[in-house]
């Protein structure tokens, strides 16, 4: 017997990821429209990370314009972590001209029943009950 969960995990939509860019791409990508070297841009992002950090370990939020905040947080152990909260504008950009490919992208607007039918259609032999 298949679980709920499985048959919505196998059924989602998913975005089918390209090659992960590094700082180098992301350097070259910003040179294009700044006329500054991707040496310098690099420079100015490694700066970054480290106010991030300085600011963090102060206790302050980094709040960056259109990227999103930046927040220390500890757990009950005593150790530290950063979370982060992505700009609203950096989300709706997103859902605006997405044009990555999606798999299962015919079973977007899905209801949860919908799927369990879908399953249950396709794998007789395994139901979720």
């Amino acid at each position: 017997m298949a679980s709920k969960i499985a048959a919505i995990n196998h059924y989602r939509p998913m975005i089918e990821y390209g090659k992960t860019v590094d700082w180098k791409d992301v350097a070259e990508y910003i040179a294009i429209s700044t006329g500054l070297n991707p040496s310098e841009i690099i420079a100015v992002l490694l700066e970054l990370h480290q106010a991030i950090i300085y600011f963090n370990r102060r206790g302050h939020g980094v709040r960056l314009e259109g990227l999103g905040t930046y927040l220390p947080q500890v757990n009950y152990k005593g150790q530290f972590d950063i979370s982060y909260r992505p700009d609203g504008a950096l989300k709706r950009a997103l859902n605006n001209k997405f044009s990555a490919d999606l798999i299962n992208k015919q079973h977007i607007g899905m209801s949860s029943e919908q799927v369990v039918a879908l399953w249950n259609s396709e794998h007789p032999e395994d139901p979720v009950t």
